[in-house]
């Protein structure tokens, strides 16, 4: 079985006008996105989107990044055509961390199902799912990574996460 993980497709990394947005490039993969919900609906399909509280002293990225997804704003929204395709998600989850992996239920729920391909597509490319992608390896999962799904706000970190995805992580990168 396959899953497909929808990672921070959010107002305030995809908008505009969003806190800490990819811009254009994240605007782009939003059809490809929808897409890709609508072909996973039957078989399991993941929302995975950040979360943070106001001024929190202690979250490492408080010092790294202007603050984002915070907990009851628009900024954690799903973005376009993605939030109509929400209601196809088996699982949504609240993630504080890079990696959808790390502090949730993700790998319990995708081995109670039988998944062993982890398809990954979102923003951005060189830190959220680059750490999905990398837990994923780790924890021994088949990795595809949808290079025309993602997008980051770096250029440079996007192309050079796709390399690390297929070098390093031996993962499938496809377009279309």
């Amino acid at each position: 079985m396959r899953a497909l993980v929808v990672i921070d497709y959010t107002i305030d990394f995809v908008a505009t006008d969003g806190k800490l947005t990819c811009g254009a490039p994240g605007q782009a993969i939003e059809g490809r996105i929808a897409d890709l919900m609508e072909e996973f609906k039957d078989d399991y399909l993941v929302i995975a989107n950040d979360i943070h509280e106001e001024n929190d002293p202690y979250h490492p990225e408080t010092a790294l990044f202007p603050p984002h997804n915070i907990r009851g704003t628009h900024g954690r929204d799903l973005f376009g055509r993605v939030a109509q395709y929400a209601r196809y998600a088996h699982h949504a989850i609240d993630k504080t961390r890079y990696s959808a992996f790390a502090g949730t239920d993700l790998d319990l729920r995708l081995r109670e199902r039988g998944v062993r391909e982890v398809h990954l597509v979102g923003v951005c490319t060189d830190i959220c799912v680059l750490h999905t992608a990398v837990d994923a390896y780790n924890l021994g999962y088949s990795i595809v990574v949808h290079a025309d799904a993602v997008a980051s706000f770096n250029p440079t970190g996007h192309d050079w996460a796709l390399s690390h995805f297929k070098e390093t992580l031996g993962a499938k990168v496809v377009e279309g």
